[in-house]
């Protein structure tokens, strides 16, 4: 379900603006959207989701325009949504909580929305604990319940909001594990500041960056950014001047420094391959990086 958007601008009261101008295209599969907290990410996904009208621009989903009251619709029905902070009800059991979702939703016939919670139980790996009350579930577990009730209605756009903040690295994996399963011919929009999320999980992304768009291509673009930028220095002092620090581990004779750079910052300086993170941060530490 291709995603357009053309001049998106959303400036809250008081004057914060959000989104500034914002141009960009999602096609159908896996597509993250990076971007530090206060980027815009949070503010796009809702106005996606037709939870936010935008102070100006045009948003055309699946060819439906959000700015009617017809095209908001068809994007909602065609719509599963996990928003970064999903409210449950802690007394129910995760099987009654994905039932009174799937009413509200428009699931009136009892069998079918009882099949498709079961199997939706299972494709989250919460069939054993179905029937347990969700004030009793880990953080992970209540994400997965989160993305039950967002595939209930079977949506052609599935939209993410930081799903992996606060989990443990295996609950991380698990959840990206299944939300690549759960691409296929729909469009699914991970949205995160977490690199290596997206790095596990997509092929395109784009980087916000003050509410614009920073950067668009695929994974090997944005690790292109940090060619011929990234040395190790192994130094008993600070690091190097001028460098962007990106990992430094202690050693018996001192500190060994990753860093990014344009030019070797010591004559002892050794090249390194880019990762997807050091071309994160090597396009947003560039004299032209938006904002």
């Amino acid at each position: 379900m291709r995603i357009d958007i053309s001049g998106l601008t959303k400036i809250y009261k008081g004057g914060t603006r959000a989104l500034d101008g914002l141009d960009l295209c999602v096609e159908t599969g896996m597509f993250g959207l990076l971007g530090s907290n206060g980027a815009g990410k949070t503010t796009l996904m809702r106005v996606l989701a037709g939870l936010l009208k935008p102070t100006s621009g045009r948003v055309h989903v699946g060819g439906y325009d959000l700015a009617t009251a017809e095209g908001k619709l068809a994007v909602q029905r065609a719509l599963g949504y996990l928003p970064q902070d999903l409210g449950v009800y802690p007394d129910l059991t995760a099987r009654r909580f994905l039932d009174y979702i799937g009413l509200l939703k428009g699931l009136n016939a009892a069998s079918a929305r009882r099949r498709r919670i079961s199997e939706l139980l299972e494709v989250a790996g919460l069939s054993d604990v179905a029937d347990r009350r969700l004030k009793g579930f880990s953080g992970g577990m209540l994400r997965r319940v989160g993305i039950a009730q967002a595939l209930l209605a079977d949506p052609r756009l599935l939209i993410v909001d930081e799903p992996t903040t606060g989990l443990d690295p295996e609950e991380r994996i698990r959840f990206r594990t299944l939300l690549s399963r759960l691409a296929g011919d729909r469009t699914v929009l991970l949205s995160t500041h977490i690199v290596e999320d997206v790095a596990q999980t997509c092929r395109s992304l784009a980087v916000l960056s003050a509410g614009s768009l920073a950067f668009q291509g695929t994974v090997a673009d944005l690790v292109a950014q940090a060619a011929g930028q990234v040395w190790t220095v192994h130094t008993p002092g600070p690091p190097p001047p001028g460098a962007r620090v990106v990992s430094a581990l202690p050693e018996d004779q001192g500190m060994s420094y990753r860093v990014i750079a344009p030019t070797p910052p010591t004559p002892e300086a050794r090249p390194q391959h880019p990762t997807l993170e050091d071309g994160y941060l090597a396009l947003m530490t560039a004299p032209s990086a938006v904002g």
